[in-house]
Order: C-alpha cells, then sequence, then structure tokens
C-alpha cells in the first residue's frame, strides 16, 4: 500500500488506516475478541500501518485488543489513542463528561501505555476540546510526555482552527482527527486550510459516513438496540430516504471506475489532499480489503468536477449528532 506523510511532522503511515472503535463499541455488542485480533492482524499483512483507537472505546477494551493484536508488530505500525474523558461506568457509554487536566492526561497515557502494551504512543490525540482547560495547558502536558519519550505526535480531534493554532504554537501538531466524507464537509471552511498553512495532517474518521456511504443500509435498515446510530438524526429512516440521494451518485461513479461506492468515497477523499489519511472501520474481512482496495483508485479531475457538480446539487437531511454532543465540536 502506498504511504503518506501526515503534514510536516515526518509521521508516515498507509494511505489508509483502520479505525478500531467498532469492534468493542458504539456499532452494536462488541465482536468476537479473537476474531477481530485476526483481522487486526490481516490488516498489517495487507499493508495498513496505522491503527486508531481511543481509552473511552469500551471504555478500554479497545485498547487492549489493538494492543494484544499489534505487540508482534510492533515497530512496523503507528498507533494512535485519545485522552479527555471523564470515565465512569455508571454513564452513558461510559462518558461522564470532559477531563482535560493535565495530570489527568499524564495518568491517562501511563494507563494506555500498559493496555497497548507498549513503552510509547505514536500519536496521542485530545479527544474533544475541554472548555474547562486552556488548550495551551493541554498542549504542554503532551509536549512533557514527548519530552519523556513516552509520546512521540501531539494531535487533536474535532478542534476549531483558532485552538489548533493556539495549541501549535505550544507543541506541533502533527495531526487533526474529524469527521469528514461527502455527506459532512464541514472541515473545509476552515479546518482544512488552517492545516494546509501550518503543515499538520488529517485523518478523517466516518469516511464512510457510519456506514451509510457504502449503499449497504436504506430507509428500512434496522439496528441492534445498542447501536449508537440509533440516536443519531441523520439515521432516522426519514433522513435516510433523503439522503439515499448521495449513494446513488457514489453508485454511478463506482460503475464508471469498476468500484465499489465505499472505494469511491474513501477515494474521493483521498484526492483532496496528499495529507489526508482515512481511517474507516470494519469488523469484516470482505469490508476491511474492499476499503484497502480504495488507495488503488485513481480519479481523475473530470471524475472530481462530477462529484462535484451533482454533489453541490444534493442538501445532506439530519444533523448528524444529537445536539448536546455536537457543541463539543469545532471548539
Amino acid at each position: 500500500m502506498q504511504k503518506r506523510k501526515l503534514g510536516k511532522s515526518n509521521l508516515e503511515v498507509s494511505a489508509i488506516g483502520l479505525g478500531c472503535m467498532g469492534m468493542s463499541f458504539s456499532y452494536g455488542p462488541p465482536k468476537d475478541k479473537q476474531e477481530m485480533i485476526s483481522l487486526i492482524r490481516t490488516a498489517v499483512e495487507r499493508g495498513v500501518t496505522f491503527f486508531d483507537t481511543a481509552e473511552v472505546y469500551g471504555p478500554y477494551t479497545n485498547e487492549e485488543l489493538v494492543g494484544e493484536a499489534l505487540a508482534s508488530f510492533r515497530s512496523q505500525v503507528v498507533i494512535a489513542t485519545k485522552f479527555g474523558w471523564k470515565i465512569d461506568s455508571k454513564a452513558e457509554r461510559g462518558l461522564a463528561g470532559l477531563d482535560s487536566r493535565p495530570e489527568h492526561i499524564k495518568e491517562v497515557a501511563e494507563a494506555s501505555l500498559k493496555r497497548l502494551k507498549t513503552d510509547v504512543i505514536d500519536l496521542f490525540y485530545q479527544h474533544r476540546v475541554d472548555a474547562n482547560v486552556p488548550i495551551e495547558d493541554v498542549a504542554g502536558a503532551v509536549k512533557d510526555l514527548i519530552q519523556q519519550g513516552k509520546v512521540k505526535h501531539f494531535g487533536l480531534s474535532e478542534a476549531g482552527a483558532k485552538t489548533i493554532r493556539r495549541a501549535h504554537a505550544v507543541q506541533p501538531v502533527a495531526a487533526v482527527q474529524s469527521e469528514y466524507s461527502l455527506w459532512y464537509r464541514n472541515p473545509e471552511k476552515e479546518v482544512l486550510p488552517t492545516l494546509k498553512e501550518l503543515g499538520i495532517g488529517f485523518v478523517p474518521y466516518s469516511p464512510l459516513g457510519k456506514g451509510f456511504l457504502t449503499g449497504k443500509i436504506d430507509e428500512n435498515t434496522t439496528f441492534d438496540h445498542s447501536d449508537f446510530r440509533n440516536q443519531l438524526p441523520r439515521f432516522t429512516p426519514e433522513a435516510r430516504k433523503a439522503n439515499q440521494a448521495l449513494v446513488d451518485l457514489l453508485g454511478k461513479i463506482a460503475q464508471r471506475k469498476k468500484a465499489t461506492p465505499a472505494q469511491v468515497a474513501l477515494a474521493w477523499l483521498l484526492a483532496q489532499e496528499p495529507w489526508i489519511v482515512p481511517i474507516p472501520g470494519t469488523t469484516k474481512l470482505t469490508r476491511l480489503e474492499e476499503n484497502i482496495g480504495a488507495a488503488a483508485i485513481e480519479l481523475t479531475p473530470d471524475d472530481l468536477r462530477d462529484i462535484e457538480n451533482a454533489a453541490s446539487q444534493i442538501t445532506v437531511q439530519g444533523a448528524r449528532y444529537p445536539e448536546h454532543i455536537e457543541q463539543m465540536s469545532g471548539r
């Protein structure tokens, strides 16, 4: 698989990474651990070198899974994890608010290192911006961890342009991770131009619209009661019906390219900038191979223009998150 560098950081990773959250968390019941270990190891064999997890996925169990799966490949791979939540087993999905106090960041780093079975975290993201802690203090805490050799690179997730600049002035930010796909293009307004200017890499999560852009979900699809898509305004049956036009567009381009809608959606992201590295998640080998195959699809300027022209006629229906979650983004 081709490699890409995340901005000016010299952090080189496979052009497509693997988001591991759904193996343990959010998309229905946790999957079989041994099957997921096997899937992660197969990804390494297929050329994936970039793996994404977080302490809150599970909570904790996803980091343990990733650590066990990658222990024997540790020198070949880049592991990204995240800090910044108050975790309480009694709270919904384990999330009891934000906590990016410097002392908490350092505690989380120690615990994550143990779960990941490693002596260094390659990329340590603040999971959401904490309005109660100055971003300079957060960046300073990660800078300390980098100087101690426990972390290699600092990242932010769902941060706004001003916050990115302030953090970057204290400790260079290697990558920003935010949702970005053909059906959520908010980062194009301010975040992507800022990253380009500062030489920071971009890691789109949910690059396939939480599964919707694969063409395998329609208005009649039902999700397990524990699947968080049940709570998302964009996943109501009415919104899914309205948003089908976007999947139809991807399907048309996919036929032309002898590809799948998911591959076109990923290839579109890769074509935006050379420092963008999407991290689609999956729990199935066939999907893993399909996603990896997207790196070989070349979208021509004509293809990209056709996608842009058609997408500009489509208004995506439904907010991506309930309001209380959306308020945590773009700070």
